[in-house]
């Protein structure tokens, strides 16, 4: 299925695009509850008081482009009923606890631009869950959390982590993925 915006149709995502993280992550407070047990290294991150929403998503944006050959990004948006999906009326795919999840192949930029007000913190863009067509990481918000978990190569996260706008600290696949500092709703 093809859905229009920009000018221009993007190709809306089925339940065999992400097939791949659909029962393949676990239970409980990991950060293997948001990513599958697939990457090198892993990591949360999440917006500081003192940056602006665009500040952080731009720099966790462009940190994930400076480490991925150009190709066509996967990005996700939760249908919550109160918040942007893009595509209001383009098939649903189920992750996580059968969340539905609007799935669109598009790229940086529109992550970066399409949703107006997030539901993490009402000013960002950012999807719930995307990922480069290659499926090197993963980055993956659920519902309930303030922070963003990332899954990737080594190199991935420990450039990540010396982003100091992008708030990262790396996570071993089963501890609990709770910043230190945030609490969970």
């Amino acid at each position: 299925m093809w859905a229009s915006r920009d000018g221009r149709n993007w190709r809306i995502g089925t339940a065999t695009d992400v097939d791949w993280i659909a029962g393949h992550t676990t239970d409980g407070v990991s950060i293997t509850t948001a990513i599958p047990p697939l990457f090198d290294a892993y990591a949360t991150t999440y917006q500081a008081d003192d940056t602006t929403a665009a500040a952080y998503e731009r720099a966790l944006v462009d940190h994930l482009v400076s480490h991925t050959a150009r190709q066509p990004w996967w990005l996700a948006y939760l249908d919550t009923g109160a918040h942007d999906v893009v595509f209001p009326l383009a098939p649903r795919v189920s992750l996580y606890w059968n969340w539905p999840y609007v799935l669109v192949e598009a790229g940086p930029e529109q992550a970066l631009g399409w949703r107006t007000g997030h539901m993490r913190h009402g000013l960002g863009s950012l999807p719930d869950l995307f990922f480069p067509a290659d499926r090197s990481w993963l980055v993956s918000a659920l519902w309930d959390d303030t922070w963003t978990c990332v899954g990737g190569s080594d190199p991935l996260i420990d450039s990540l982590q010396r982003n100091p706008l992008a708030n990262a600290r790396r996570v071993e696949p089963d501890q609990d993925a709770l910043p230190p500092g945030l609490t969970r709703e």
